[in-house]
């Protein structure tokens, strides 16, 4: 069938977020002897929609998927497009969808964009252990050299809990990189000085305490089919309009996944645990770029202040009418800016 039928074939089909959730309820079956497609279910058991509803999203974004081992975990990957690589890390609580306006841009403009499922969301394994930022760096490390091996290095890109974890990479392994991106993600020192100092920021963050706990945060963020999650999207949001209700079902089907809650929670977990041991102690030299929605309501844009402290080269930039999900509230201003930084770090020696 062609794909241009499948898509005027099935009402709603313009909309890519109903088809990438078909594609996220389903089981893995890479393996399977037809292509792929044998044993897709959706929750009303009806396998040919499944199979229509996955070839429609693929005809609508044109992204690949697979899954890559690096570090003793699978982590599945949506990607799209050729040349220099280009790793766009998620945060909490979304998955490899959050960047779904960023990857066919990317593609467009001739780079080869890769959005993980981070170690513990959606479709990549789930330990019980490895939480901690060592073993997260070491997921994205070995991630890029698994598909930029040799001397290429990479563009690396993260918005919150992803921005964290870049933060490390650029400051551990800054050859391996030809620029870093972070989007409303504090640099960890600089996050660590302002909360000491703010009790407006100690108390914005105090869900992180709660997250402590044990079990009661799964409870509370997967009850009533996760309804929670599809809160936090709209309170966070400056544009309501950012996020449909097929998005948000995306995201709650992503996060009510077997073991994806306490993943996603030991993240907080471990980053308590560790503090400031695992703080920069260098200041960064890779070429950074910093996009900040300046109506975060969650992180102040204070945080920012004496940021040259502990980078060298950097470039920030406040987004009027964004809230905290950057890259899906103001796509295009966001990969406008990412487009335009790439083109200058590369240039650099």
């Amino acid at each position: 069938m062609r794909s241009d039928a499948i898509v005027s074939a099935i009402p709603g089909a313009e909309n890519n977020a109903a088809a990438a959730n078909a594609f996220l309820i389903m089981p893995q079956c890479s393996a399977a002897s037809d292509g792929g497609y044998a044993g897709w279910r959706l929750r009303n058991g009806d396998e040919q929609l499944s199979v229509v509803r996955w070839l429609m999203f693929h005809a609508a974004m044109d992204v690949r998927h697979r899954f890559i081992e690096v570090n003793n975990v699978r982590l599945h990957c949506a990607e799209q497009g050729e040349g220099p690589t280009v790793i766009l890390l998620h945060g909490f609580p979304e998955c490899w969808y959050s960047w779904g306006r960023q990857l066919p841009a990317l593609a467009a403009a001739g780079y080869h964009a890769i959005a993980p499922d981070m170690r513990g969301y959606n479709l990549s394994d789930k330990p019980k252990r490895g939480y901690d930022i060592e073993s997260l760096v070491s997921d994205v490390v070995e991630l890029a050299r698994a598909i930029a091996p040799g001397d290429r290095r990479v563009h690396l890109v993260g918005h919150d809990w992803g921005g964290a974890v870049a933060w490390q990479v650029a400051w551990r392994y800054p050859s391996l990189l030809h620029s870093l991106t972070v989007m409303n993600a504090p640099h960890p020192a600089a996050y660590a000085r302002y909360v000491r100092r703010s009790p407006g920021q100690m108390l914005k963050s105090s869900y992180m305490l709660f997250f402590q706990a044990p079990w009661l945060p799964e409870f509370v963020l997967t009850r009533k089919g996760a309804a929670a999650i599809a809160s936090a999207f709209r309170r966070s949001t400056k544009r309501a309009e950012a996020f449909s209700a097929a998005d948000l079902e995306v995201y709650r089907t992503a996060f009510l996944r077997p073991g994806a809650a306490r993943a996603a929670i030991d993240y907080y977990r471990q980053a308590v645990r560790q503090g400031s041991k695992v703080l920069p102690s260098a200041a960064i030299e890779v070429p950074t770029l910093v996009l900040w929605g300046e109506d975060d309501p969650v992180l102040s844009r204070a945080l920012n202040d004496g940021l040259d402290a502990w980078v060298k080269n950097f470039t920030i930039k406040f987004i009027p009418n964004c809230g905290h999900w950057t890259q899906q509230e103001q796509p295009d201003v966001v990969t406008s800016e990412m487009l335009g930084w790439f083109q200058r770090a590369s240039a650099r020696p």
